[in-house]
């Protein structure tokens, strides 16, 4: 245990004798050195989009394997993508320790489970064109290890996102990115540094695909589901800038609900 930097003690300590100003520095200063670890695994996470992209370009689909902290930030992230980027639900999945409808739950003894996974994976139909990523801080989690290697035995493609160098999960996966945050403010309490790391990767992750896949045109999210009144305001000025042609907000704003979406009012 005490070899895994993401147990290792914190920086910081008598944290109960510290005002409320120190506290929100430390974690503050300590914060802002996750965007730089990020940075230097970018290159092993470029590799892991781009492995994406390709199967989910070939009719494939992505797979989120996670526990805790990085199980739900996954599972936020597949459904973000459907509204930001109009798709359907299928394309990205989580993969939660006793299904996505355990998220409120803190039964992390779950995360113990070395069936559960793969069991969850085998009824979607995960095959060979797909693709699965585990989430783990520790490198450890059994829950997200187990899938992995089963994932593998398949000849399944597998990826990963650690907070360790060396671990057990990064040699079971094809595409590893180790995101070296080094030790918690509060030690051992990886949804802090380790947490923010894994979301920072899953927005590019989700991100990047989408772009690259032809979601976003210009900067714009012209495939945004028109969920409320704000997403239809946002899709409206968007496409009455793309079509100045279009001058009555109103008509815009007909045809922007009779199509679902700016793209397909233009291809209307």
């Amino acid at each position: 245990m005490e070899t895994r930097i993401t147990e290792q003690s914190s920086h910081y300590d008598h944290l109960e004798q510290m005002t409320v100003e120190q506290i929100t520095e430390g974690i503050n200063n300590e914060s802002m050195s996750v965007a730089v670890a990020v940075g230097k695994a970018l290159p092993r996470l470029n590799s892991l989009i781009s492995a994406i992209e390709e199967r989910l370009r070939e009719g494939g689909r992505l797979f989120y394997v996670g526990c805790g902290t990085g199980g739900r930030l996954a599972t936020l992230d597949t459904i973000e993508v459907q509204n930001t980027y109009g798709t359907d639900g299928t394309q990205i999945q989580a993969i939660f320790p006793g299904g996505t409808g355990c998220l409120t739950q803190t039964r992390e003894s779950r995360e113990d489970d070395l069936q559960n996974g793969w069991e969850q994976l085998t009824k979607r139909g995960v095959s060979v064109k797909d693709i699965v990523v585990g989430f783990s801080a520790s490198g450890t989690t059994p829950f997200v290890l187990a899938a992995l290697k089963r994932c593998r035995e398949a000849g399944i493609a597998t990826g990963c996102i650690v907070n360790n160098p060396d671990s057990p999960i990064s040699r079971e996966a094809d595409y590893a990115v180790e995101v070296i945050t080094g030790p918690e403010f509060v030690t051992g309490s990886t949804r802090m540094k380790a947490g923010t790391s894994q979301k920072m990767c899953l927005d590019m992750i989700s991100t990047t695909v989408e772009i690259r896949l032809g979601r976003v045109e210009g900067n714009k999210m012209v495939n945004a589901k028109l969920i409320n009144a704000k997403l239809i305001d946002r899709a409206v000025r968007i496409f009455m800038e793309r079509n100045p042609q279009i001058t009555d907000r109103k008509e815009a704003e007909r045809l922007i609900l009779q199509a679902g979406s700016v793209k397909k009012a233009e291809e209307m």
